[in-house]
């Protein structure tokens, strides 16, 4: 057969047929670290204009995977050449050294502290096992081709570090942002902690969804408050309904929520002795009743919620009084119009009981059991008392309805398990404090946006934040380094 390759013009080269990166590329990467090139680049550089990547560190956990190569290359190539553009262009590496994942490995070896190791001895492992963990992802990132500083990265535990988020700390107390309260913060019981906003994430959830009567305890206010005769009202129990799917914040109630404006029906239904008055939404009306399965309902008076306000309910579970107050977060999306109010368990539930003064209880300890002294479900799991109470409330004629929903429900960030609203004494950054939250918004329009919907979603996050809580019930991070007074809690008036 003939042999027709010397007659095609091919180029010639000594660069082998295989790329041989396997073999190559570890070479060049000793070549890169032999030769110093990292320090040429920086020599070669000193005076040109500056380009200065932040690199937002990965946790010093574990190996490093695809979402790591995928943000340290991308963060190389800019770097790179930024330096061809004619920049001088560092790139100072770093790890995030504090915090929950490094904590989670240490106690599967030694148990939480206080088990096996005491405080101090098991923050030394997290140390080490941190150290252990940069050592093995800083010889992976080197092997990805990405050149920086990599004797020299930032430690989020080293000394230096720790005494720059001090003095950072120290600003803040300055500017008069730093507080204490006692507020409802999401609380994850695997954790044991407090999370802030951006440790939470939403999934899906089924929850026990119920219906629950709150008896109306006065009946002649009620008839006084409506416009109508006691006659009117006739003999039957009246009960406000209050839709819920966490059965397990009910010792807690302090109140019902109303919409002030939105309009509600006083109807009864059902047949003979069981005939009770139901007070619900008006445009509620008969899709509670549907689910509730009584038929044969009078409509007996229409009122605006905000006639109901202070009217007196008995708590359906507790031998106390309850009052009905008003709340803008009230809607008529679902449910029945009436809001089950536990300022210790929610956000709003919180503002609107500090608008009517109501108490701040929390029954429920930092390992998401109820305390000893909790009626009915002491020393339950929350989700257990769930059961608990809802067989309580059924044998007491005050469950209407009970189904299960699926809805989107917080999670912990790294557990991924559902967190609770729980009021704890917690140190927190004021939002509005000094204009915070409008100088923030005001500085986001002078940054340059790559994508331009990146401002958009900060600008989002600012604007609807809570104040910040910045404390955690854990043991390996930065300490709040604070005096503070033995019984009140409060921090020594020369804090500075």
């Amino acid at each position: 057969m003939a042999d027709y390759k010397h007659t095609i013009n091919l180029p010639q080269t000594d660069f082998p047929m295989k790329a041989g990166l396997a073999q190559r590329e570890p070479a060049m990467v000793r070549a890169w670290e032999e030769r110093g090139t990292y320090a040429k680049l920086r020599a070669l550089a000193r005076g040109r204009p500056r380009f200065v990547l932040h690199d937002g560190p990965p946790y010093a956990n574990g190996a490093i995977h695809i979402g790591h190569a995928v943000n340290k290359i991308l963060k190389d190539i800019v770097v790179k050449s930024r330096s061809l553009d004619g920049f001088d262009s560092p790139y100072i590496p770093g790890w995030d050294c504090h915090g929950l994942p490094i904590e989670l490995q240490v106690e599967k070896k030694h148990g939480r502290p206080g088990q096996k190791l005491d405080a101090q001895a098991f923050r030394a492992a997290c140390r080490a096992y941190a150290h252990e963990q940069i050592h093995l992802q800083r010889a992976d990132f080197k092997r990805l081709g990405v050149l920086g500083d990599w004797d020299r990265p930032y430690l989020t535990m080293s000394p230096g570090y720790e005494a720059q988020q001090l003095r950072a700390f120290g600003r803040i107390i300055r500017n008069g942002h730093l507080y204490k309260g006692v507020k409802p913060v999401h609380w994850c019981l695997d954790c044991r902690s407090a999370l802030a906003e951006a440790e939470v994430e939403y999934e899906e959830k089924v929850s026990p969804a119920i219906d629950v009567a709150f008896r109306v305890a006065d009946r002649d206010d009620l008839a006084a408050r409506i416009g109508a005769s006691p006659a009117r009202l006739g003999t039957a129990p009246v009960d406000l309904v209050i839709w819920t799917t966490t059965p397990w914040t009910l010792p807690g109630n302090q109140a019902v929520a109303l919409a002030a404006e939105s309009r509600y029906a006083l109807a009864q239904a059902g047949t003979g002795g069981g005939r009770r008055g139901l007070i619900v939404a008006a445009e509620l009306l008969e899709p509670s009743l549907r689910r509730f399965g009584l038929g044969g309902a009078a409509v007996l008076a229409q009122f605006e919620g905000r006639a109901l306000e202070g009217l007196k309910l008995q708590h359906p579970l507790q031998d106390r009084q309850v009052p009905v107050v008003l709340g803008e977060h009230v809607t008529l999306d679902a449910g029945t119009g009436a809001v089950h109010t536990a300022p210790g368990h929610g956000i709003e539930d919180f503002a609107v009981g500090q608008r009517y003064g109501l108490p701040v209880t929390n029954p429920v300890g930092n390992d998401g059991r109820f305390l000893p002294d909790t009626p009915l479900v002491a020393g339950l799991r929350v989700d257990a008392a769930n059961a608990v109470i809802i067989d309580a409330l059924a044998k007491g004629g005050q469950l209407l309805h009970q189904e299960s929903l699926r809805h989107s429900y917080p999670h912990c960030w790294r557990h991924k398990t559902p967190v609770i609203f729980r009021a704890t004494p917690q140190w927190f950054i004021g939002m509005e404090h000094a204009g915070l939250r409008a100088h923030t918004l005001r500085d986001i329009k002078g940054v340059a946006w790559t994508p331009a919907w990146g401002e958009q979603r900060i600008s989002g996050m600012i604007e609807s934040r809570p104040d910040w809580c910045i404390s955690r019930q854990r043991t390996w991070g930065v300490p709040i380094p604070l005096f503070v007074h033995k019984q009140t809690g409060e921090r020594h008036p020369r804090t500075q």
